[in-house]
Formats: structure tokens, sequence, C-alpha cells
């Protein structure tokens, strides 16, 4: 029972692989197979562009992740989490956003492949987010009290400041 958790995540890694490849296979021939024969109005060029992203993810992830094994059969590594956060997630991501893609513009045709554009739309709306939280707080930090001024004062505010502000009292 040596290296029980890692005999698991090289299974766990092959099956999902396996998994990945079928389905993406299984999409791309519907996608090839509609736009040869039933839907030629399918284009090819957003196809080719927006699909190998996809493609180069996928084997990126299975280069990543296939386990290797000794030649006597002895598992030798496992390779990586598939279920791993961060960069791997992401990956997932476009890989789901493709295949999601991919269905869209079979079932609605080409006015679909518009869709990708929520992906990059969605990353500058949360990079813009980030610079706005940033340079707010830079301001604090560098002086920048212009901006705290505007601010509407509450009633125990303005209170305090006709009695002359707030005075400590010592005895």
């Amino acid at each position: 029972m040596a290296q029980k958790a890692a005999k698991s995540l090289a299974t766990r890694n092959t099956g999902r692989l396996r998994q990945t490849h079928l389905i993406t296979l299984s999409i791309h021939i519907v996608f090839l197979f509609l736009k040869f024969t039933l839907r030629r109005s399918l284009s090819l060029w957003p196809y080719l562009l927006l699909s190998a992203p996809a493609i180069f993810l996928e084997v990126y992830l299975d280069v990543l992740a296939r386990p290797t094994y000794h030649p006597n059969g002895d598992l030798k590594k496992a390779g990586e989490d598939l279920d791993a956060k961060g960069l791997t997630e992401f990956m997932w991501d476009i890989l789901y956003w493709t295949w999601i893609n991919l269905i869209t513009v079979v079932i609605f045709g080409n006015r679909a492949w518009w869709l990708y554009l929520v992906v990059p739309a969605y990353a500058v709306y949360c990079i813009v987010g980030a610079a706005k939280g940033v340079k707010g707080m830079m301001g604090g930090l560098a002086g920048g009290g212009a901006d705290g001024d505007d601010v509407a004062q509450s009633k125990r505010q303005t209170k305090m400041e006709k009695r002359g502000g707030q005075k400590v009292k010592y005895r």
C-alpha cells in the first residue's frame, strides 16, 4: 500500500484526461462534420483561431498530469493534480468556455463566435476594478486628502464642527 495517495491521484488524472479528450474530440468532430456537410456557412477561420488555445491547453494539461510508470509497471510519477486551484483552474475554465462556444456556434451559427469576447471583456472589467482599488489605496497613503473633503458629513460631525471641534477635557 505504498504511495496510496499517488496511485489514487494517478487513476483520477488518467480518468479525467480520458474523459476530457473524448469530450473535446466529440465536440470537434460534430463541428467539423456539420461544417463540411449540413451547415456549410459555419466559418472555419474563427474555429481554428479560437480552438487553438484550448487544444494547446488540453495538451499542456495532459503533459502536466499524465502519470508515468517504470518499465516494471510501478508508478514513477503521479502527475500534477488536475483539481488544483489557481492557474490549473483557469486553464479548465478556458477549455470549458471553448466547448460551450463550439456548441453554441453549432446551434446558433456564426454569430455565436462573438460570445468568445465575454472572457476578455470580463478580464478587462476585473483589471479596471483592481486598478481603481489599488489607486484608492495608494491615494490614501500618498496623502491625497482632496478626495475625502467632498464626502457628506453626518449630523453629529456638523454639530461638533459648530461647537469648535471635539475637545478633550482634562481634570
